[in-house]
C-alpha cells in the first residue's frame, strides 16, 4: 500500500461520487475490494453497516476507517483528505453560480441521465450483500430480516441507524447466549467425563 495509491484512490471516489451519500459506495467498494484489494467483501459489509450507524456522513466515515485500516492515522488523514476535497474545490469554485447551475436543463439532463447508472451500481451492491446474507445466514432468515426491515423503515419510519443497531444488538445478544450456553455445558459433569473417557 502506498499513500499515493489510497489518495488516487479515493480522490476518485470524491470526484466521480455523483449524488453523494449511499450512490458513493459502490465506487468505494471497487477501490477498496476490486482494485486494491485492501480488505475482504466482510469487512467492508461490516464496516458499512456500523458506519450506517454512526452520525454524520457515511462515505466521510468509509473513507476515514479504511485509511485508518491501511495506513495508520497519517492514510486516515489522507484518505478524508483526498475524498472531500473535490467536493469543497469544486462547491468553492461554482459558488457564485449555484443557484444559477441548479435551475440549469443542462444540469436536471445530467441528474437524469446518471440516475440509472447509480440505481445500477446500488442494486449490484445489494445484489453482493444478499448473497452474503443468505450464504451467513440462509435464505429464511435473510428474508424474514428483510422484512422486518422494511417495515421498520417504510411503514413506521424508523430511522436506518436505529433499525442497524437494533439489529445488531440482536446479533450481540445471540452471540452471548450462545457462549453462555457453551461454557455451562463444557463445565457439566457428564460432559466432563464423556470427555474425559
Amino acid at each position: 500500500m502506498s499513500f499515493k495509491d489510497l489518495f488516487v484512490s479515493f480522490f476518485r471516489t470524491g470526484i466521480l461520487g455523483y449524488g453523494g451519500g449511499p450512490s458513493v459506495i459502490p465506487l468505494i467498494r471497487y477501490e477498496t475490494i476490486d482494485k486494491y484489494n485492501w480488505m475482504d467483501d466482510k469487512e467492508f459489509t461490516d464496516v458499512f453497516a456500523l458506519a450506517n450507524a454512526l452520525p454524520g456522513p457515511i462515505a466521510t466515515k468509509m473513507a476515514t476507517y479504511i485509511g485508518y485500516r491501511v495506513g495508520g492515522a497519517i492514510g486516515a488523514m489522507v484518505a478524508l483528505l483526498a475524498h472531500i476535497m473535490p467536493t469543497a474545490f469544486l462547491l468553492i469554485f461554482i459558488l457564485g453560480g449555484l443557484y444559477a447551475f441548479n435551475q440549469s436543463s443542462i444540469v436536471m439532463g445530467m441528474i437524469i441521465a446518471v440516475s440509472p447508472v447509480i440505481g445500477m451500481m446500488l442494486g449490484l451492491m445489494a445484489y453482493e450483500f444478499l448473497k452474503k446474507s443468505w450464504k451467513g445466514l440462509g435464505k429464511t432468515l435473510s428474508i424474514v430480516m428483510i422484512l422486518i426491515s422494511l417495515g421498520l423503515l417504510q411503514l413506521l419510519g424508523v430511522h436506518p441507524a436505529i433499525v442497524i443497531t437494533l439489529f445488531i444488538l440482536s446479533a450481540c445478544t445471540k452471540i452471548f447466549y450462545q457462549n453462555r450456553k457453551y461454557r455451562k455445558a463444557s463445565q457439566h459433569p457428564t460432559m466432563n467425563r464423556s470427555v474425559g473417557k
